[in-house]
């Protein structure tokens, strides 16, 4: 019997893929695509590049007159155009140091809740409400904090902490009147700070694949044994990030800083002493400055304000880099 042998397959046609592109089988369109992506990475270094350079043109005159004494004087007397950056520098790192003291393990707190024992109706409602928190203007919680927060420091907390902790330098003192001082604008930098800390710190933690968990919960663990041998040290350099990120914020915070610390030019071992910051010392001073020598100051302060967050960043991403060399704290960002 003859068989006649079908041939069912069909030549598919080829796509070549230089048939539309240019010299070099390269597409003009990719070309364009690429060096704009380029140019608009760019954008971001030159305009880091001409604040720095706009900043320290305008400082030039106070460069010029006080040098490097400027970062270490404590006096500030505009009248006799005395000027020292020491207690603005001062007052910017200690009022963001008291604001991460305060909200590290509340926001650790949150970030776990919500991660890991939260139920699952209660997790997105909670989770909105806590990053609500960063939407809300700097001064509106100026606000609060000027007629809710520092009264009740003034009136009841204040008392507490002389009474019990008096003997150590940090509570020792007499607040203002008004309870305005280092330590209440530190507590309302650590609320402003609270949902970047913990929206990031939980979105690390969730990232950890689920069977981690269910294999040290297969060993026996408890829930707590859980979280803290699977899923803490996968995300420790999420963490450090996520409090990077808070510190950043709070170093550059103006408006309810400005309400809240008392804005003197001072520098005391009391958290109830009045202090200033860069930024709400600007804040203050910029729109009644009209000598050239006090525009200029200002200007070194905003300079000097750039300096102190960069060296920070810098040094928080090396920390970062040095916590994900650690054996078992893998990189989680």
């Amino acid at each position: 019997m003859h068989q006649t042998r079908i041939n069912h397959s069909k030549e598919v046609p080829k796509l070549e893929l230089g048939e539309h592109h240019g010299k070099g089988g390269r597409n003009f369109g990719d070309g364009v695509f690429k060096w704009m992506s380029a140019v608009f990475a760019a954008s971001a270094v030159f305009l880091l590049a001409a604040m720095v350079i706009q900043m320290t043109r305008a400082s030039a005159l106070s460069i010029q007159r006080f040098g490097f004494g400027f970062l270490v004087e404590r006096d500030w007397n505009p009248v006799q155009e005395i000027f020292g950056a020491f207690p603005f520098v001062f007052g910017t790192v200690v009022s963001s140091v008291i604001a991460l003291l305060l909200v590290i393990p509340i926001a650790l707190g949150v970030a776990i809740f919500l991660s890991e024992l939260a139920p699952g109706w209660l997790t997105k409602p909670l989770s909105l409400l806590v990053e609500l928190l960063a939407a809300i203007p700097s001064i509106v919680y100026g606000l609060w904090g000027m007629f809710v927060l520092a009264p009740w420091l003034l009136k009841t907390v204040y008392p507490i902490l002389t009474q019990t902790l008096g003997f150590l330098p940090l509570f020792q003192g007499v607040p203002q009147g008004n309870g305005r001082g280092m330590l209440a604008a530190g507590i309302v930098l650590a609320i402003m700070i609270l949902p970047t800390v913990a929206s990031v710190s939980r979105d690390v933690m969730a990232s950890v694949p689920k069977g981690y968990r269910e294999g040290v919960l297969a060993l026996g663990a408890t829930r707590w044994e859980t979280i803290r041998v699977a899923v803490l040290p996968n995300v420790v350099s999420g963490i450090v990030g996520a409090i990077v990120l808070g510190f950043g914020r709070a170093l550059g915070e103006t408006m309810a800083v400005t309400m809240l610390i008392g804005n003197r030019a001072e520098i005391s071992a009391s958290l109830f002493a009045p202090a200033a910051t860069i930024a709400s010392m600007i804040a203050n001073d910029y729109s009644g400055a009209s000598d050239e020598l006090y525009l200029s100051v200002l200007a070194e302060l905003g300079l000097v304000l750039f300096a102190v967050t960069l060296i920070l960043n810098i040094a928080s991403k090396l920390l970062v880099w040095r916590v994900g060399r650690i054996p078992g704290a893998e990189r989680s960002l």
